[in-house]
């Protein structure tokens, strides 16, 4: 797929969103756009298969509506794609029969909602109960948004499967991935419009490549990759897309609309339902992974959100060896005390947390010392430019734990704050300024006035203080002034003054007035 031909397939895709603009925010009708491209994904996606299943009878999945012996052939095409694919889907409710008869449909959004239904109910009592259950419940066709009635909100929707009918995602082709691209576009084009709400289910591209690459980096193969404020899906995804094998995906995830678009862009991404778990709960109450290590751990949880603080929790396993809690106003070091534990003794885990985490004192300036003088799991600190993220403009950074570091080994500063490309309403690192980072991270080197190695005797000096500016000098000196010139100037200066004087006394003389 070339360039021009992403673009327009983006530019289509956001052409049918418009028909949902001015009836809702972009973070309402984002959950119907991608619901419904879901749908056609997976009727695409059981065609393909069942047709494959059926080329030796010459026929195809569409045939089986009005074939005689229908209940036979669907019989066995069920218990294949079930296995397979994990999910089943009537042929007379596919995405393309549902779309070219909705224009005259008079029940098309009950239609709808019955089929979409019907997916979920095809799973119970299959392995992929979990992945599908409830998977388009933030889709109400009956929302008086849609339209004030059954025929408006018809309507509509037969427009937006109109027009989303008429585009190819290509699914014969398993070299591209045009849908997963398309599905990305759309879910950074919402988070864009989502103001502060963006941040939780989308982190932006440049910042989960960051991410990904130092998880993965000296390894061709992950066991596992968990995220436990997963959102969308998107860093996990990044990870996958990255190194390339992935034996397994988990995240947990508290939204519950958040957390179908995870288990939607899983499935869309080809990740088969057996090779992922996303999990929905409070992740720091109700960890639903808590006996499990992970090779590698990519977070980017929501910043200094409140949590319960209850005193119960030192006693659990993930708090406890700190002997203090994260105040209840900012759950940051509780999410990183939770990975922590998650994090396997050969795992990475890359982490975003707002800069307030490297200097805070009280309780979280105890966690912090406990982790870098007891544990020396710290392992790196990127400072990034402000205003990266969607619905903040403050500077964040990204933390690295290892727990195979040894005694001798340094903590990495790595200030990148100032080298980013300006955009109209936000910030982005270019594919040069990411390569430095990642380059500067591997080779652990020491940049003038971009990185220092500071031992651990270095931070204890600093009383545990991570503050990026106390270990990277950046100071950039005054020019010097060349007093010489500057004399110079202001004498010029006098005389073309004295000269202007003179010249309004001459025309204070013409006119008989006294010169000021």
């Amino acid at each position: 797929m070339t360039e021009d031909q992403r673009r327009n397939l983006h530019a289509q895709l956001w052409k049918v969103a418009d028909e949902f603009f001015g009836k809702m925010n972009a973070d309402d009708y984002r959950d119907y756009m991608l619901g419904l491209i879901f749908y056609k994904y997976l009727s695409e996606k059981i065609s393909l298969y069942a047709d494959e299943l059926l080329r030796p009878d010459e026929l195809t999945f569409a045939d089986l509506a009005n074939h005689p012996q229908k209940r036979d052939y669907l019989a066995a095409v069920k218990k294949a794609t079930l296995d397979k694919l994990g999910y089943f889907l009537l042929p007379e409710d596919l995405f393309d029969t549902v779309a070219k008869n909705a224009a005259n449909d008079d029940k098309l959004t009950e239609n709808l909602e019955r089929i979409l239904h019907s997916i979920e109910k095809s799973t119970m009592g299959n392995e992929s109960e979990e992945d599908f259950g409830n998977l388009f419940s933030g889709l109400n066709l009956h929302d008086i948004k849609l339209g004030k009635t059954v025929a408006d909100r018809n309507k509509l929707i037969a427009r937006v499967l109109g027009h989303l009918d008429k585009i190819d995602f290509h699914l014969e082709d398993s070299q591209i991935d045009i849908l997963g691209d398309a599905y990305e576009y759309l879910i950074a084009k919402f988070a864009a419009g989502a103001g502060k709400k963006a941040g939780e289910f989308y982190t932006p591209q440049e910042v989960s490549e960051i991410l990904a690459r130092i998880v993965t980096h000296g390894k061709t193969h992950l066991r596992d990759v968990y995220d436990p404020t997963c959102g969308s899906g998107s860093l996990l995804l990044r990870v996958k897309k990255h190194i390339g094998e992935v034996d397994k995906i988990y995240g947990q995830e508290l939204n519950n609309t958040t957390y179908n678009l995870a288990r939607m862009n899983m499935i869309l991404h080809d990740v088969h339902y057996a090779d992922f778990d996303i999990k929905q709960d409070d992740t720091l109450e109700r960890p639903q992974h808590i006996d499990q290590r992970f090779e590698a751990i990519v977070a980017n949880p929501p910043f200094g959100i409140k949590w319960s603080a209850d005193p119960i929790h030192l006693s659990d396993d993930r708090f406890a060896p700190y002997g203090r809690l994260a105040p209840s106003s900012k759950a940051d070091y509780a999410f990183i005390t939770h990975m922590i534990h998650q994090l396997d003794e050969n795992g990475t885990l890359a982490v975003v947390m707002p800069h307030g985490v490297l200097f805070r004192g009280a309780a979280e300036g105890v966690i912090r010392r406990f982790i870098i003088e007891q544990k020396n799991y710290l392992d790196t600190i990127i400072g990034l430019p402000a205003n990266l993220f969607y619905g903040t403009s403050i500077p964040a950074c990204i933390l690295v734990f290892k727990k195979s570091r040894t005694p001798e080994e340094s903590v990495l500063f790595i200030d990148a704050s100032r080298e980013f490309t300006k955009g109209k309403n936000q910030n982005y690192l270019s594919a040069k300024n990411i390569d430095k980072i990642i380059e500067t991270y591997a080779a652990r080197a020491e940049i003038d006035k971009y990185s220092h190695n500071a031992s651990l005797a270095e931070i204890a000096e600093n009383d545990f203080n991570l503050n990026i500016p106390r270990h990277v000098d950046t100071f950039e000196p005054e020019p010097e002034i060349d007093l010489t010139a500057v004399t110079a100037e202001i004498k010029q200066i006098d005389q073309k003054s004295a000269e202007v004087d003179a010249k309004i006394a001459e025309f204070c003389e013409e006119l008989g007035i006294e010169a000021p």
